[in-house]
């Protein structure tokens, strides 16, 4: 990784990928010296297998993937310094086209990995879940089809996972529901239908759920409510209906909400202004809710943003 690239986390930029690039950060400060001795010969045929199934680099982001210098000094790879092996894999916005191969899950230090807006098809590789050290996999904005690995749950330690804006198909698959670290799932913008399942409740560690834009239909379940630390909560336009869980309102971190353009009928819960005292964006849009918005938090919201 060229270490004079200029790192940043723009203030549009999601939150995984902040979260992201505060890895890259990290792990840059332990990046090897300048030295060439030792190395791995299965990250090198790894990465190399990985350019293989590259058909398109615009900007030549992989014209330094070559036996001339080591395979840690490859634009966007950072190895650790102790073992010298690939704990960070960033390709962002750089064009590529092609699939992602199956030899990733040989890349075992992967503590990370980012490949936001390419052009990336294909299924999503099963070997994916052989990465049991990786945190964080993003690979928004890209075309990868077919279904989410079920074997994701061998990635035990995953931390944040975005996989929005591509055309995936499917439920989510149950195994998900073993990652006992996860705090941000994003899942917008694909094709996933199957229902939002009641086993997520069982991930207590979520602070951040966005899948809008799906086709899930079904009702929310009630062991979302679960999410104690919850912030973020968006799911709109997933054909929706039914009420709105109680259990969502014990969520008292939540800040951000969303159920815009979706068929869901009831009320409001009355109370829901000291409920959630954190709530400062609300989309309810395009439902059939009854009722009148709570006078609680009508007050609140003007009061926190009045001129």
């Amino acid at each position: 990784m060229n270490l004079k690239q200029p790192i940043s986390c723009l203030s549009s930029s999601s939150p995984i990928h902040c979260l992201v690039y505060a890895l890259v950060i990290f792990l840059t400060s332990t990046t090897i010296s300048a030295s060439y001795g030792g190395g791995n010969d299965m990250d090198q045929q790894a990465l190399l297998k990985i350019k293989s199934m590259i058909t398109k680099d615009p900007y030549g982001a992989l014209t330094s993937w070559n036996n001339s210098r080591h395979f840690c000094d490859w634009r966007g790879v950072t190895c650790g310094k102790r073992h010298r092996r690939v704990v960070y894999l960033q390709l962002i916005s750089q064009g590529l086209e092609g699939s992602l191969s199956p030899h990733v899950g040989n890349l075992s230090f992967l503590h990370g990995v980012s490949l936001f807006n390419n052009s990336f098809r294909g299924a999503l590789p099963h070997e994916l879940g052989r990465l049991w050290r990786l945190r964080f996999l993003s690979l928004e904005l890209n075309k990868f089809s077919g279904v989410i690995p079920s074997n994701i749950s061998g990635c035990s330690n995953l931390e944040g996972i975005n996989l929005s804006s591509n055309e995936l198909v499917g439920s989510i698959p149950k195994e998900i529901s073993f990652l006992s670290k996860l705090t941000i799932v994003s899942l917008h913008d694909n094709k996933l239908t199957g229902g939002i399942p009641r086993f997520l409740g069982n991930i207590t560690s979520i602070e951040e759920f966005s899948a809008a834009g799906n086709m899930f239909c079904g009702s929310i379940p009630d062991t979302l409510g679960h999410w104690k630390s919850l912030r973020v909560f968006l799911l709109g336009d997933c054909n929706l209906n039914g009420s709105i869980p109680h259990s969502l309102y014990n969520n008292s971190l939540l800040a951000r909400f969303s159920l815009a353009q979706n068929q869901l009928t009831g009320s409001l819960h009355p109370a829901i202004g000291a409920m959630l005292p954190n709530l400062v964006g609300i989309q309810l849009r395009g439902n059939h809710l009854t009722g009148p918005l709570p006078v609680d938090y009508i007050i609140r919201s003007w009061v926190k943003h009045k001129p």
